[in-house]
C-alpha cells in the first residue's frame, strides 16, 4: 500500500457530494471537514481482516474489493466503484467488542482516494449528533443477540428432548426383552431341576446319565452354532420331529418340536437320545433337553439385550461428552456413529450408508458441539426425505482439512433460498416445527469456533452438506495470521 504524504482536507461542499453526509447541516460538515482527511492509495491492501479497526473509509474515487478469510484463503465478497461507499470502523459507536477489529480485508482495484475518519472521531460524532439513532441501533443489535441466545438454547433443548425421547424408546426395548427373558428363564430352570430329579432318582444307570449329559452339552453347542433356517425348512423340520415324538408317546409334541427344530436337532439326534435313556425316560429326557436349549437361548437373549443397553449408554456418553474435556482430540467417525445411535428412532425407514475413511486422523475439536452439528443436519435431511430414502455419511481427508459429508436423497433446496439457509430464524418448516436456528448454530460452531467451513450443494435427489475442519487448528490460525 502506498499513500501520499500530504494531508488534504475536504470542504463543506465536497463532503456534501458524498451521500453518507448529504443530510448534515453546515456546522456538522465543518466539524467533519476539520476532523477527517483524504488518503490516497495507489495499490494493494488498505486494511486487513482481524487488525484493530482504527478508521472508517469512504470511497471518493477509484474502486475497492472486500475479502474474507475462508480455510486460509481470501474469498472476495464484494467489489464496487460506487462513490460514497464505506468500510472499516463504521460501527465504531458500538461497544468495545464490536469495534475492536476489521471484519474483512479491503483492497483497491486502481489508484483510489478515501475520506478517512478515525474510529474515536466516528464514535464521538454518532453519539453527539444521533444519540437516539445510536440507542435504537444498539438496542436492535443487543436484542438480536439475546434473541439468538435464547432461541439457540431453546433449539438445543428441543433437540435434547427429542433425542432423550428416542433414547428412552431404544433403551426400553432391550430392557423389556431382558425382563421377559429373565422371568421365562426362572420357569425353565425350575423345570430343569424337576426333570433332573426324575432322571437321577436312582433308576437311570450312571452310564446312560453320562451319555445324556454329553448329549445335553452337544445341544448347547448347537444353540451357539445354529444356522438360521428358512420358514419352509423350519416348518418341515418341526413336522418331522413332531411326528417322531408322537410315535414315541411324548406328550405335547407341538410345544417341544419348534424348540428342538430351531437349533437344528433332527430325528437322528432324537434316536440317539432314545438309545441313551430308553423309552421309559424319553419323555423326561426330551423335556430336559428342551429346557436346556430354551435356557441357553434365553441367556443369549439377555446377553444381547444387556449389550444393547450398554452400547446405547456408551453412545449417549460419547454423544454428550460427559466427563470429558470440552476441547479434545476426537475421532470424527466415532462422533458420527454415536449420533446415529442417538437418532436411531428417527431413522426408521431410512437407509444409512457409512463411507468412512479409515486413514482420517483424529483432530482437536469441541466434540459435543460437533455432535450438535451432525444432529441438526441429519435431522433436517431425514425431515426433507419424509422418513424414507438414503442418508449418506462420508469422511475423508483433503490436504490439511478433514471433510465430513452428509447427504440425502430428498427433493433438494430450491436455488432461490439456498443462500438464506444459514440465516438466523430462516426456516422452511411449518410454524411450531422449527426455530430456524439449527443451521445458523451449526455454521457458527464450524466456522467461528473451529475455523472451518460449512457449505451445501443441492439438486433434486442429491443434497450434500460439507463440513470442513482443520486437522491442525493451531497451524490454520497461524496461516491466517501470516496472510493478514
Amino acid at each position: 500500500m502506498t499513500t501520499t504524504d500530504e494531508v488534504r482536507r475536504l470542504s463543506r461542499d465536497e463532503l456534501r457530494t458524498l451521500f453518507l453526509f448529504e443530510s448534515l447541516h453546515d456546522d456538522q460538515l465543518d466539524w467533519l471537514a476539520r476532523e477527517g482527511y483524504v488518503s490516497s492509495v495507489d495499490e494493494g491492501r488498505v486494511f486487513a481482516e482481524g487488525d484493530t479497526a482504527t478508521c472508517c473509509y469512504v470511497l471518493m474515487s477509484g474502486g475497492i474489493r472486500l475479502c474474507k478469510l475462508l480455510q486460509g484463503e481470501e474469498v472476495e465478497i464484494n467489489r464496487t466503484s460506487q462513490r460514497g461507499v464505506y468500510a472499516g470502523a463504521f460501527n465504531a459507536f458500538f461497544g468495545a467488542d464490536d469495534r475492536k477489529s476489521y471484519t474483512a480485508s479491503m483492497y483497491v482495484l486502481e489508484p483510489s482516494e478515501f475520506f478517512v475518519i478515525d474510529a474515536a472521531t466516528m464514535a464521538t460524532m454518532m453519539n453527539a449528533w444521533f444519540p437516539m439513532a445510536v440507542h435504537l441501533i444498539e438496542g436492535f443489535v443487543m436484542g438480536m443477540r439475546r434473541t439468538n441466545e435464547t432461541m439457540g438454547q431453546r433449539e438445543r433443548l428441543l433437540a435434547l428432548g427429542s433425542l432423550s425421547a428416542g433414547l428412552t424408546h431404544e433403551l426400553n426395548n432391550p430392557a423389556a426383552a431382558a425382563v421377559r427373558a429373565a422371568a421365562t428363564l426362572r420357569q425353565r430352570v425350575a423345570g430343569m431341576r424337576s426333570k433332573l430329579a426324575m432322571l437321577a432318582d436312582g433308576t437311570l444307570d450312571t452310564t446312560k446319565l453320562h451319555q445324556l449329559v454329553a448329549i445335553q452339552e452337544a445341544a448347547v453347542e448347537r444353540v451357539a452354532k445354529a444356522r438360521e433356517l428358512s420358514p419352509m425348512e423350519l416348518s418341515d423340520a418341526e413336522d418331522a420331529l413332531s411326528d417322531w415324538l408322537d410315535d414315541h408317546d411324548v406328550s405335547a409334541s407341538w410345544d417341544v418340536a419348534p424348540v428342538l427344530a430351531a437349533v437344528g436337532l433332527d430325528v437322528p439326534w432324537m434316536e440317539e437320545v432314545l438309545t441313551a435313556v430308553g423309552p421309559e425316560y424319553l419323555e423326561g429326557a426330551v423335556r430336559w433337553l428342551m429346557y436346556t436349549i430354551d435356557t441357553e437361548s434365553l441367556m443369549n437373549e439377555i446377553d444381547d439385550s444387556v449389550t444393547r443397553i450398554s452400547t446405547l449408554v456408551g453412545a449417549a456418553k460419547q454423544y454428550s461428552q460427559i466427563d470429558r474435556a470440552p476441547y479434545q482430540v476426537v475421532d470424527l467417525r466415532e462422533l458420527l456413529k454415536s449420533t446415529l445411535v442417538m437418532m436411531s428412532s428417527k431413522l426408521d425407514g431410512v437407509t444409512v450408508v457409512k463411507d468412512f475413511d479409515p486413514e482420517l486422523p483424529p483432530i482437536p475439536a469441541y466434540a459435543a458441539e460437533l455432535n450438535q452439528v451432525w444432529t441438526n443436519i441429519i435431522d433436517n435431511a431425514v425431515g426433507a426425505m419424509g422418513g424414507s430414502g438414503t442418508l449418506t455419511l462420508r469422511t475423508k481427508r483433503d490436504g490439511a482439512y478433514a471433510v465430513v459429508e452428509i447427504g440425502d436423497t430428498g427433493p433438494g433446496i430450491p436455488p432461490e433460498i439456498r443462500n438464506r439457509i444459514f440465516e438466523p430464524f430462516f426456516t422452511t418448516k411449518p410454524i411450531g416445527e422449527g426455530t430456524g436456528l439449527g443451521l445458523d448454530i451449526s455454521w457458527r460452531i464450524v466456522v467461528k469456533k473451529h475455523h472451518g467451513d460449512l457449505r451445501v450443494e443441492s439438486k433434486p435427489g442429491d443434497t450434500r452438506f460439507k463440513i470442513v475442519l482443520p486437522v491442525d487448528p493451531e497451524s490454520e490460525i497461524q496461516a491466517q495470521g501470516d496472510l493478514i
